[in-house]
């Protein structure tokens, strides 16, 4: 087996990397920036990949202490799939007064159609104030088994302190899942924020 070597004279002339050696790659779908939006709703799932992610960059509600959450559609217009979800979280006080590692049975979904959290803590609102993540959701368009998704999210909250945000669930359908639609809860529009889908090969 041959073997490749890279110095320091060789590596500006690299245009590419495959794939055999990065393992898989983020393949940018679509992108959307919420301005005052009421909800944001990400289409655009299908067969083509068999995982897909969607990057939360600084969402940010318009009202204090509100959570963001999320829910799945398989028609992309009507948000409603039986879900069952657990979480848990780290957190540090700003002030470094309290702190701490739980789960969260307040988060937890068994069987539930509402919109439920991807955000764990409540966010807050003031101008400086936003929470970042990731959400994960598997083959969703097999048609034999459920669909399985993971969160994590970094969030400050609305009581000032850092929030490391874990949940993962299925949706219990083996209808396709076809888009996936994010919003704040607390009658909280997402004041800012950008949204980005990639499919992952």
């Amino acid at each position: 087996m041959a073997l490749n070597f890279a110095n320091n004279n060789s590596l500006s002339a690299i245009t590419s990397i495959p794939a055999s050696i990065t393992g898989s790659s983020l393949n940018l779908i679509s992108t959307i920036t919420a301005s005052d939006s009421a909800t944001v709703s990400i289409t655009g799932l299908d067969s083509t990949y068999k995982e897909y992610r969607i990057k939360i960059i600084n969402a940010h509600p318009s009202v204090n202490d509100s959570r963001l959450v999320f829910q799945g559609s398989t028609d992309s217009s009507n948000y409603g799939v039986t879900m069952t979800s657990t979480a848990f979280r780290a957190f540090n006080y700003e002030d470094d007064s309290n702190s701490g590692l739980d789960y969260q049975a307040s988060a937890d979904v068994a069987q539930g159609t509402g919109f439920t959290r991807i955000g764990i803590l409540a966010s807050g609102g003031d101008n400086d104030e936003c929470c970042s993540g990731e959400f994960c959701i598997f083959d969703p368009s097999n048609t034999t088994f459920v669909k399985h998704f993971f969160t994590r999210m970094a969030e400050t909250g609305a009581e000032p302190r850092a929030v490391d945000g874990f949940a993962a669930g299925y949706f219990n359908t083996t209808s396709a899942i076809t888009a996936i639609q994010f919003k704040f809860d607390n009658d909280s529009n997402v004041q800012s924020g950008t949204f980005k889908l990639y499919g992952i090969s």
